[in-house]
């Protein structure tokens, strides 16, 4: 993985705000490249949005055929064996993206980490660790993984203000992939290590639809306004 593989966008002048936002399995940068005009963000903000490419492995459940992903699948079912290494990989390169991102001028309180399906998966995982309060987290049809260790993980980080994080979490009611009940618990761990978590359902499968993509970007707005 590696910073030249990303898709990036800037609207509304001289980014004050970073947007990191990592697609699902078997897609690529560019999948959620047509969402940024659609948001509606006031023109007084300035953000940068970064879209990175997982990198090419083989994905067990898919017969062990080599796709895009952040780490490999080897079964749907919550309670089996996850890829703790690749999910670790993958969250090390999402800090890296967010190092960058200070590193360019953006304050932490002012980048905000994004994801559908499994790239939520990793954006709640590296959120909820990072040892800075970041401006927000979006996980959108998707669920909480190595949810075994994150408490104990999160009270050992001394520096962590993770808590302080506002959170969007949203799931297709009818989603055959990751059962809405997957989502429901990733929010009842939240709220009950107190996280600030809004939770939205919407009628669809998963994917994203026009009312949730309206929802996100008023919640973009208020988060960085």
């Amino acid at each position: 993985m590696n910073h030249n593989d990303i898709v990036e966008i800037e609207i509304n002048g001289k980014p004050t705000a970073s947007i990191i936002w990592l697609h699902g399995l078997g897609a690529d940068g560019h999948d959620f490249e047509s969402i940024v005009p659609q948001l509606n963000i006031p023109e007084n903000i300035g953000i940068r949005f970064l879209f990175p490419h997982a990198p090419i492995r083989p994905i067990t459940i898919n017969g062990g055929m080599p796709m895009r992903a952040w780490y490999d699948i080897s079964s749907l079912d919550r309670q089996g064996t996850q890829d703790e290494k690749g999910i670790r990989e993958s969250s090390l390169f999402l800090e890296s993206l967010i190092t960058r991102e200070f590193n360019r001028g953006v304050n932490h309180r002012r980048i905000i980490l994004a994801g559908f399906s499994q790239g939520g998966a990793i954006a709640l995982h590296t959120a909820l660790r990072f040892p800075h309060s970041l401006g927000g987290l979006l996980a959108l049809s998707t669920w909480l993984p190595l949810e075994n260790s994150l408490k104990e993980e999160v009270i050992n980080n001394k520096y962590s203000q993770s808590t302080e994080i506002p959170i969007f979490l949203a799931h297709g009611q009818f989603d055959p992939v990751i059962a809405l009940k997957f989502g429901l618990e990733s929010k009842k761990m939240l709220l009950d290590m107190k996280y600030s978590t809004l939770w939205k359902e919407y009628p669809m499968d998963h994917s994203v639809c026009v009312e949730e993509i309206k929802d996100i970007g008023l919640w973009i707005s208020e988060a960085l306004s």
